[in-house]
């Protein structure tokens, strides 16, 4: 087994600064010459001279994810509200596309969820992107339909 205590590289003694000239890191102690960077207490991390610093210049991320889809929630007591107020007829298809046009749903949207909060009483037939179990089983017991697109 070898003795680690006699490498040399690993015992390297530690550098005393500011113990006299012959020492090589006396005086000044290896921070050169007056200035703010010689002073003690110093932090100039992202200081740039009164410049405004790249943190500040760069816009806010956080937790707001870049590539978010928009995706359009429609609850099943929503849809009934709707077709009560006669803003959805029964016998359309129910889109995203139709809920664009009749400005139901934000035009920002890419995809439609159907989610089964509250009761639906009208049968209807519905075309979207993602919906719930509870959803599908309500819809199927109204006597509705609801096609998921892949």
């Amino acid at each position: 087994m070898i003795n680690l205590n006699n490498r040399e590289k690993i015992n390297k003694p530690k550098i005393r600064v500011g113990r006299g000239i012959g020492s090589g890191k006396g005086k000044t102690c290896g921070r050169g010459v007056k200035g703010q960077k010689s002073r003690s207490g110093v932090a100039i991390k992202s200081f740039e001279g009164g410049q405004m610093p790249l943190y500040r210049r760069l816009p806010k991320r956080g937790f707001n994810p870049i590539s978010k889809e928009n995706i359009a929630i429609l609850n099943l007591e929503k849809m009934q509200f709707y077709i009560n107020n006669k803003n959805i007829k029964t016998t359309d298809t129910i889109n995203l596309d139709l809920l664009k046009k009749s400005k139901l749903v934000n035009k920002n949207s890419i995809k439609l969820k159907i989610l089964g909060t509250g009761e639906i009483k009208d049968k209807v037939n519905i075309e979207a992107d993602l919906a719930s179990k509870s959803a599908i089983k309500k819809l199927e017991k109204a006597g509705g339909s609801i096609q998921l697109k892949k």
